[in-house]
């Protein structure tokens, strides 16, 4: 999640807004004071009613842990700044953000810490307070200390699955040998294990870094500036000061080129990484701002290489440059993920050729205006909501302590030329500087120079129906930027072959049309910053558009081709297929424990039904599939009778009519099939286990049954209610976040879901689109140590069984009721997922959601919904998957129900450990014939 929010946060550093005045890149007006403590706070109104967004960079990093033994350090006290002061607890400060229906969370980067709340307005004078007492007064015991360091160790055995966070991690390793940067935001795992030990520390750590000069609070939304000033004075002016300055050891410079390999335990796809060392960021200096330019220009989506080595030879699935702005010098690194280990060494070659290319081609000047024009809109096209407005300013003020810097480094970008930027180009793209950094599993393929060279390399790159109305979806906003949507009323679960629905839309949404090749469709979009993609559910499938208001017309003309006559051509087909069997055995099977995990729970759940397969499909299937497959799934299920049209934002009323016509006119006027799903079958008694087998680091978990109970189900506000409270999604709230995470220190959080939420490791909110006529109830237990999978089984079924047996309290019920009414607003903060909503809505047969919702949330009362628990909660059969290395092992613990008790290195309190023991022999009543081992090679391949 961090790299993706950072990849995020840096485009934005070289891009600039719509109608300002040359040097105004950021097209709010930003109010601006100074305390008399040396804090700064910044307040942006914006006219997104009703809602806030409060962002709180502190300019403390993994860089600033210059201690031995000490890294990680700062991303870890971002975890303790959730634990309460005297004046208000981690319970009571969940509680007051809970009533406040607010999005609360942060993270953590290697040059600062951001902590950003977004919530209704009627609570900014609550929210300023309650953040100001814990910067100010934080206060924890020793015991608490000890359990989030378990929590922190969970967080790293969940990242250890993915292979590219291990080889970022050996790459800054072997890249620094003084500066702090050597270790990642995590930090090295000696010290992490480490970490229950130090304590003392914690306070000195504390008392250094979080003081008011070193901290922004930024306010942006529905607010008046002269008020926001007076609440932010009042409750964080007496903050005060502190006196300690940073001394951060400098990085020699570097002599000669490095090489690191990982060797990766389990098949995987091979990586290989080619970095350098580059400068630090700058509002002067236009090295950084020319590294923007030449991310796109060679490395981008519309780049030769992209088209050579993804689209036309189909060696490798991702590529993509990571070029972030750092207050130190930092690596400007180019990453691919390779199909064939055989092809590893060339991948190399080609990238570092282009690396050459940079510093001894001349750069097109058409080009270079192109990507200009991307960063341009990319940075407009992020600026809908307030909580997106204040996030875009947060790197700017922890880098240069100054938000106005963003004008200062567009004008840095503003003046690059051809001629600049092939001569930082030459500066910064030297053998000595290079770092290169493969993973894979097994042996890679012999090579006597695994370095490469960038020095001699050779350049990678050369110089009619009548019109029928479909139902619409129009939301006009004053924003300059359209959302669109387009609706089939079709998916997976009608599936001739298992992946077939999944396979077609990706082939349109990254194929060709009939007229354009796909690399001449995104050089084409690539100016306009503009997007098409698909997604596909089981009973629905959804194309989804971006694009400014300038480009309209000419972006419809583009992307109605691939949609409405696809190309169909074989090499875009193999090429996209390959790509979704990489995302099945790479993606999911050996990186990705939790969704893996939680997709096997499906599968599991409705191996009886037409849900009952992967909607990516299984490889076997995938693999002898054709493009007549997919060209008949296309015209038999993509009719004009069953699309639905979404609209929002700055459109017109001639571009609304030209996509429906053109949608009326030109789709097939066949019938889509949709299939009957009958009822859930009689559930037997016994609970049904599958452990998959994979040599992974931490255990995961999750578990669930089948309901009947969806958005148009009179229950499904009182189960709504109910879910948030036992587990709502990323919320430190709920109850088993809290039982689990908070006092036992378990894992990195655990969850309830009454609906299909796919993604949930990358996104807080669930997408729309993913409408179902039958649901599931399922918890989510994020990966916990090996030794402590039976227990996590058991406590979650625990607090389950509980929340069954006894129902809510009225206090449980009316905080989260409140919660509810005002989170509501944050679930649809951006104009995209308003019409998303609205149209998920219409699907289910409902009015707007977050008005239904309201109302129902309303009237509902506490019988009601523990009623409701008892009708869909209570079951006879649970369906369980885990996800570990010694899967014999956890086999029989299961079988034989022998206690599993949970060890601590800290002290807990006595009521505590009297419920472990209770927890540790909770029966769980799985016999051995209803467990079933898979070996995770085998999941998902066969059909």
């Amino acid at each position: 999640m961090l790299l993706s929010r950072v990849l995020a946060v840096m485009v934005a550093s070289v891009t600039c807004a719509f109608g300002q005045a040359s040097g105004d890149l950021f097209p709010f007006e930003v109010h601006e004071k100074k305390l008399a403590n040396g804090l700064t706070v910044l307040v942006i109104p914006t006219d997104h009613p009703d809602i806030v967004a409060l962002q709180i960079p502190v300019r403390v990093g993994s860089r600033n842990e210059v201690e031995e033994g000490r890294s990680g350090f700062a991303h870890f006290f971002e975890h303790m700044m959730f634990r309460g002061t005297d004046r208000f607890s981690a319970d009571a400060y969940n509680e007051v953000l809970k009533r406040a229906g607010a999005d609360s969370n942060a993270y953590t980067t290697n040059d600062f810490t951001n902590y950003h709340t977004t919530f209704s307005k009627a609570d900014l004078g609550t929210v300023l307070e309650l953040e100001a007492d814990r910067f100010m007064n934080l206060k924890y015991a020793a015991p608490a200390f000890e359990t989030e360091a378990r929590a922190v160790l969970g967080e790293y055995n969940k990242n250890f699955a993915d292979p590219i966070n291990q080889l970022i991690e050996n790459q800054r390793d072997t890249a620094f040998a003084k500066h702090t940067y050597k270790h990642t935001t995590m930090g090295f795992i000696r010290d992490i294990e480490r970490m229950p030990q130090m304590f003392d520390y914690s306070r000195t750590f504390f008392d250094r870094f979080y003081r008011p000069e070193r901290t922004t609070v930024i306010v942006a939304g529905d607010v008046d500036a002269e008020n926001v000033f007076a609440l932010v004075d009042k409750y964080w002016g007496p903050w005060k000061p502190g006196t300690h300055e940073d001394h951060i050891e400098a990085e020699p410079q570097p002599t000669e080129a490095a090489y690191h390999h990982v060797p990766w335990p389990s098949p995987t796809q091979p990586w290989v990484a080619v970095g350098f060392h580059g400068p630090a960021a700058s509002d002067e200096k236009p090295d950084m701002a020319a590294m923007g330019v030449i991310g796109g220009l060679a490395f981008g989506s519309s780049s030769e290489l992209y088209k050579r080595l993804v689209v036309e030879e189909q060696k490798i699935d991702q590529l993509f440059a990571y070029f972030p702005d750092q207050r130190d010098p930092y690596l400007l690194t180019v990453m691919a993920r390779v199909k064939s280990k055989a092809d590893i060494w060339y991948v190399r070659d080609q990238i570092q050729g282009t690396f050459n290319g940079l510093r001894s081609r001349k750069i097109d000047a058409d080009r270079l205006s192109a990507i200009k024009s991307n960063l341009r809109y990319s940075f407009a096209s992020g600026l809908d909501n307030s909580e997106a407005i204040a996030e875009a300013i947060v790197p700017y003020v922890a880098l240069y302590n100054d938000w106005s810097a963003i004008n200062r480094v567009y004008g840095l970008y503003d003046k690059l030329d051809a001629k600049s930027v092939q001569e930082i180009a030459q500066r910064w793209f030297r053998d000595q500087r290079m770092i290169v950094s493969t993973v894979a599993h097994g042996e890679l393929p012999a090579q006597q120079h695994p370095i490469g060279t960038t020095e001699g390399a050779g350049s990678s790159s050369s110089g009619s129906w009548a019109s029928e109305p479909i139902t619409q979806f129009l939301q006009p906003t004053q924003s300059p930027l359209i959302d669109l949507r387009i609706v089939f009323d079709t998916g997976s679960a009608i599936d001739a072959k298992p992946g077939l629905a999944n396979l077609t839309a990706a082939v349109i949404a990254r194929g060709g049309s009939a007229e354009r090749t796909f690399p001449e469709i995104t050089r084409a979009l690539f100016p306009m910053a503009a997007s098409f993609s698909a997604q596909v559910d089981k009973e629905m499938t959804t194309f989804i558009g971006r694009v400014h208001r300038d480009h309209a017309a000419e972006y419809w003309k583009i992307v109605s081709g691939q949609l409405l006559d696809p190309g169909w051509r074989s090499r875009d087909f193999e090429r996209v297929r390959d790509n979704v069997i990489s995302q099945i055995r790479t993606d999911l099977r050996a990186n990705n424990d939790e969704e893996l995990g939680k997709e096997v729970l499906y599968e599991q759940l409705y191996d009886d039904h037409p849900y009952g397969h992967l909607t990516l499909g299984h490889v076997a299937a995938l693999e002898r599939m054709t493009v007549a497959d997919t060209k008949e799934h296309w015209q038999r299920n993509y009719g004009a009778g069953k699309v639905w049209l979404g609209l929002a934002g700055g459109f017109d009323a001639a571009f609304a009519k030209t996509v429906s016509n053109d949608l009326a006119n030109k789709l097939s006027k066949v019938s889509v099939e949709t299939r009957r799903l009958g009822q859930s079958p009689h559930i037997p008694q016994g609970h049904q286990v599958t452990i998959v087998k994979k040599d992974t680091r931490a255990t995961a978990l999750s578990f669930g049954f089948k309901i009947d109970v969806t958005r148009s189900h009179p229950d499904f506000a009182a189960l709504w209610l109910a879910r948030s409270w036992l587990g709502e999604h990323r919320s430190s709230n709920s109850h088993l976040f809290q039982r689990m995470r908070e006092i036992r220190g378990m894992n990195y959080g655990d969850y309830a879901y009454i609906e299909y939420f796919p993604r949930g490791m990358s996104q807080f909110h669930p997408d729309a689109g993913l409408c179902r006529r039958q649901q599931v109830f399922q918890v989510w237990v994020r990966p916990v140590p090996p030794e402590q999978g039976v227990f996590a089984m058991r406590i979650a079924k625990y607090e389950l069984d509980k929340l069954v047996k006894n129902g809510l309290t009225q206090h449980q019920f009316a905080s989260t009721r409140e919660f509810l009414t005002k989170y509501l607003a944050v679930l649809v903060k951006s104009q995209d997922r308003q019409l998303g909503y609205a149209m998920d809505s219409r699907w289910y047969g409902m009015k707007d959601f977050v008005g239904t919702m309201r109302e129902r949330l309303a009237a509902l009362t506490i019988d009601q919904v523990n009623a409701a628990i008892k009708r869909h909660l209570a079951y006879d059969r649970l369906h369980i998957v885990f996800i570990t290395k010694d899967a014999e092992g956890l086999r029989d613990a299961l079988a034989t129900g022998a206690p599993s008790p949970i060890t601590y290195s800290s002290d807990k309190t006595r009521d505590i450990l009297e419920e472990d023991k209770l927890i540790e022999r909770y029966p769980l009543q799985i016999g051995a014939r209803n467990i079933r081992i898979a070996d995770v090679s085998e999941v998902f391949e066969k059909q």
